[in-house]
């Protein structure tokens, strides 16, 4: 199942309730796995990003609406990237020869 890195940013919404950032994640983590999303990883960071999760989706559509219905809470602005594990990388390179 293809595998994806979202980077996200708390809006200004999402910092005020930033006590309940865990609490929504579990949530998120329970809404998304019946469209046959599961989260790989999630990470509370400093810096540029105040979050980064790993996610294995079906495709990029199912996770595009997914993060749309999470982005519409008003608490996150995501931008999400597909990541290839070796293995798929290979298959990748092989098609550019």
């Amino acid at each position: 199942m293809p595998s994806y890195i979202t980077l996200m940013n708390w809006t200004d919404q999402g910092v005020k309730s930033f006590r309940e950032s865990v609490d929504r994640a579990d949530a998120a983590e329970v809404v998304l796995s019946p469209a046959g999303i599961t989260f790989k990883d999630i990470y509370w960071t400093v810096g540029a990003y105040d979050l980064v999760a790993t996610f294995e989706a079906p495709d990029e559509e199912t996770l595009a609406a997914a993060l749309l219905a999470l982005a519409a809470q008003g608490n996150l602005r995501t931008t999400t990237m597909r990541a290839f594990t070796a293995e798929e990388m290979k298959g990748v390179i092989a098609k550019a020869t």
